[in-house]
């Protein structure tokens, strides 16, 4: 996690100083270890390199830290659409294009 308090930005020090079990930079992601196996976590993951992609770094983080600031993690628009994308994948065993799902929600 980038020390984001320590860069002047204390209103996420909580976010920083939270336990995630995963996350991602750009098109890479990274999980605690006891996680490997979770598939349901891979997919959050790949809908945020996903968002990544469509938005490009520099809109990315201006929208994720928009987010953050303005609704928490649990509402954040970025993270309400990687845990509604993977809702849909663990409950549905209908084969879907993630991609299309994201730029459609993100009004592309």
């Amino acid at each position: 996690m980038p020390p984001l308090s320590k860069l002047g930005l204390a209103q996420f020090a909580g976010f920083e100083s939270a336990d995630y079990a995963g996350i991602t930079y750009l098109d890479t992601f990274f999980l605690k270890k006891g996680h490997a196996s979770e598939e349901h976590l891979f997919f959050h993951e790949l809908i945020h390199i996903i968002q990544w992609g469509l938005l490009g770094p520099e809109r990315f983080l201006a929208t994720y830290a928009d987010g953050l600031e303005k609704f928490g993690y649990s509402d954040s628009p970025l993270e309400k659409m990687a845990y509604g994308a993977e809702a849909a994948f663990v409950q549905s065993p209908i084969v879907f294009d993630a991609e299309k799902l994201v730029a459609r929600q993100l009004g592309m």
